[in-house]
């Protein structure tokens, strides 16, 4: 028998370069926790842990179809009446797509991943929104390809600054990334910043990855497609039952790719790497028939409830020395700024938050913010009368904090 070495196993290098602040804060959260103290959790937006239900119909398709057998591997790009389920949806959005050119996906996330690994290859540049969702920096790390990272302004609603996206292009620029509505800020964009984003994309020829989880859940009423103002533009769309469909955990997401023939060879390049994952989660594809083809009366509900959530989130910052909030449109996120101290963090200020009140929100500069700018992620499912718990419990924390440092 040979001795036995100690000696760690090494992990690949581009690990240390895969962060997801999401979840990863969530390790602190869990020391507090073990401390005897409650921890309210601000960080994910997952409906269902604050009282929302999967519509009934979704949940008797996807158990109808574990009943009749269909628990075996579906086809790598999704049972056809998913695929065509998602085309009809599509086209009724403004993007006319054939369910040839639709593939199903583990949620959302699966088809970024795949687009992404389609289109970028170590040293490539993706053009990505700051704040942004850190999926697309994690998977970036993960390819050895690079951000390059747009700003994106808070005095003007968190719209995108095209001119600084125009400068960033050059011969490694492999994709656009949009996020609209956008995930961490509740914005969402007008058209004519939707144009000149899609014309960014045409012009130099590389896709837009149009991020639409959020579509049905602006509070003004689901927003049209990103391609129904130019079709025929290099735009692949991502979607999933995770949020307005209220099944994140179900992870049924979708893609689309645009009907020009200029993304035929990404298509098929995507499906190749379908191909190799098997599929996506079948029973859970038929889920997506039902949501898509059925009732959606709970998204109006829905939206109301975020509505109300959002307007007293803002109310509430607002009102609180040295912080600020821009009034979200969508979705369930707000991106406040306190101002702080210096030589303090976005990230200090989170963690002390967390361990002295238990209150769990996301620092800025893990959705690519500047540590010292002070943002963080508020994610605003909870119901109202405790929001107005945290949010009171937030500023007596932040007075004391500032107090603290003499500010």
């Amino acid at each position: 028998m040979g001795s036995r070495t100690t000696h760690a196993i090494p992990v690949a290098g581009r690990v240390g370069g895969f962060v997801y602040a999401i979840r990863n804060i969530v390790a602190e959260a869990r020391k507090v926790e073990a401390s005897g103290q409650k921890v309210r959790y601000l960080n994910i937006g997952d409906p269902i842990t604050f009282g929302f239900r999967t519509p009934p119909h979704m949940i008797e398709a996807v158990e109808r179809a574990m009943r009749d057998g269909r628990n075996g591997y579906a086809p790598s790009v999704g049972i056809v009446p998913a695929r065509e389920a998602v085309a009809a949806e599509c086209a009724g959005r403004g993007m006319p797509v054939d369910p040839d050119r639709v593939i199903i996906t583990a949620g959302t996330s699966e088809g970024i991943e795949l687009a992404l690994n389609a289109l970028a290859e170590a040293g490539d540049e993706v053009l990505i929104p700051v704040p942004t969702y850190p999926l697309y920096t994690a998977v970036l790390a993960k390819i050895g390809a690079r951000p390059a990272f747009y700003r994106t302004d808070p005095d003007r609603g968190w719209l995108p600054d095209l001119d600084h996206i125009r400068s960033l292009v050059g011969p490694a620029t492999r994709a656009l990334v949009v996020i609209d509505p956008n995930n961490p800020t509740g914005a969402t964009y007008p058209a004519d910043v939707r144009r000149a984003l899609i014309d960014v994309a045409d012009q130099h020829n590389f896709p837009l990855l149009a991020d639409e989880v959020y579509a049905d859940l602006a509070f003004d009423g689901p927003v049209p497609a990103l391609a129904s103002l130019n079709p025929d533009a290099p735009i692949i769309s991502f979607s999933s039952l995770s949020k307005a469909y209220l099944a994140p955990g179900w992870r049924a997401g979708w893609l689309a790719v645009g009907r020009t023939d200029r993304l035929d060879d990404v298509l098929a390049g995507i499906k190749k790497l379908a191909d190799g994952r098997l599929c996506s989660t079948g029973p859970m594809e038929y889920g997506i028939v039902a949501a898509l083809t059925g009732d959606r009366s709970h998204q109006a509900t829905f939206r109301a409830a975020l509505r109300e959530r959002a307007e007293l989130t803002t109310r509430r910052l607002n009102a609180i020395d040295g912080m600020s909030a821009v009034a979200p449109a969508a979705a369930f996120y707000s991106m406040p700024r306190v101002t702080l101290p210096p030589g303090v963090t976005d990230e200090d200020y989170v963690l002390a938050l967390l361990r002295k009140t238990g209150v769990l929100c996301v620092y800025g500069s893990g959705f690519g913010t500047a540590p010292q700018d002070g943002f963080f992620r508020v994610v605003f499912l909870a119901p109202p009368s405790e929001l107005l718990e945290i949010y009171d419990v937030m500023a007596e924390f932040t007075a004391d904090y500032f107090a603290l440092r003499g500010k």
